[in-house]
């Protein structure tokens, strides 16, 4: 039995330590859980709908996030919580085991990917966990970025290029994007994407010692992203839109370039889902940084400004709270694809760890969520 995705939401994504630095991770987590579990009441006509589990995905575990959200959401004691720690991935790990629980038909289960960076860390500075164990490369992520991009010929000038394109992306998005946002804290919008100019950008310094500058790396963001997922006669039952889940697929790669697992992981899910590139409409690579996204889709054998790649920009625009972005990249795709069309979101993350979630949207025949 398949999984559907029959509500996508998030919070908009604030620069660190600014609108969203009062609230902890499960705050965050809970404001979208409380919206998917109104969704999915409206979604099933009022049929009584108990949500069966949360699963969180956090950048940096903090005890477990997904009990205190599910607890903090009022969706009752009774809900079960599993946090995911698989750094930058985390909110695509959280929805491959949501999937997989969901398809059970053992009732709903709300994925979730949250991220505070600094109401953990009162001087705003989270410790750096360790990637790989003693014996392993395991560079901090800048310098990762640098060495890849230098491995492949990324250079500086296609960097810039890509940056500018997200935020041109994202702004000229930002009506459509929001439709889907849980305002939190009085924030109702992104707060990065800016129009950016080349002859500005040029002028950044390096900031790892090589092509990588502070215009082509994601900023630390804070934020909260998920989705509701039901198995397929549940969602049927409904006449519910969204999306199916049609492959996954979770692999590691050299942790010296920890970027470049995210082709690999695309390649796998595909091959699961009986499908191939050609197939794909819609790419959403998580923007840790313009080199990692452009060494991905260099691999994946697309043009730097293929149309079905991350058409509303990315994290170099909005921001990247590790442990949401890879769920907002699902819900991207949730707002995105038309009917029929096919989607992938991948995320790269310390240690040489790629995850990738294939999906395919499919009508409600009663409303839209």
């Amino acid at each position: 039995m398949s999984a559907v995705v029959v509500a996508a939401r998030r919070t908009p994504f604030a620069t660190a330590g600014t609108t969203l630095a009062g609230l902890r991770d499960h705050d965050l987590a809970a404001a979208v859980l409380t919206a998917l579990a109104t969704d999915l009441t409206a979604c099933a006509a009022g049929e009584d709908v108990p949500v069966a589990e949360v699963v969180a995905g956090v950048g940096t575990a903090d005890g477990n996030p997904a009990r205190r959200a599910a607890l903090a959401a009022g969706l009752g004691a009774h809900v079960a919580g599993t946090t995911v720690d698989a750094q930058c991935a985390s909110g695509l790990a959280a929805v491959r085991f949501a999937a997989a629980i969901a398809a059970t038909g053992g009732g709903p289960v709300l994925a979730v990917g949250a991220e505070s960076t600094t109401s953990r860390h009162d001087d705003g500075v989270v410790p750096r966990a360790a990637f790989a164990p003693d014996g392993f490369p395991d560079p901090d992520m800048g310098p990762a970025a640098d060495a890849l991009a230098a491995r492949l010929g990324v250079s500086r000038a296609d960097q810039e290029a890509f940056a500018v394109r997200s935020h041109a992306r994202a702004l000229a998005a930002r009506r459509r994007t929001a439709e889907r946002f849980v305002p939190l804290a009085g924030v109702e919008h992104d707060a990065r994407p800016r129009v950016l100019r080349p002859e500005v950008v040029a002028r950044f310094p390096p900031a790892f010692g090589g092509t990588v500058t502070a215009a082509t790396a994601s900023a630390h963001a804070d934020g909260a992203a998920g989705l509701a997922i039901v198995d397929e006669v549940t969602a049927s039952r409904w006449g519910a839109g969204g999306l199916i889940v049609l492959g996954s697929a979770a692999l590691g790669a050299d942790p010296a370039l920890p970027g470049a697992a995210a082709a690999p992981a695309v390649r796998q899910a595909l091959r699961s889902a009986g499908l191939d590139l050609a197939d794909v409409d819609r790419l959403e690579i998580g923007e840790a940084f313009a080199a990692q996204v452009l060494a991905c889709s260099r691999d994946l054998g697309l043009d730097d400004a293929d149309a079905r790649l991350n058409p509303d920009g990315g994290a170099l625009a909005v921001g990247h709270p590790w442990g949401a972005t890879g769920a907002a990249l699902l819900v991207a795709l949730a707002g995105g694809l038309a009917p029929g069309q096919v989607g992938v979101a991948v995320s790269a993350a310390g240690g040489g760890l790629g995850v990738a979630v294939v999906v395919r949207a499919r009508a409600a025949t009663q409303g839209e969520l």
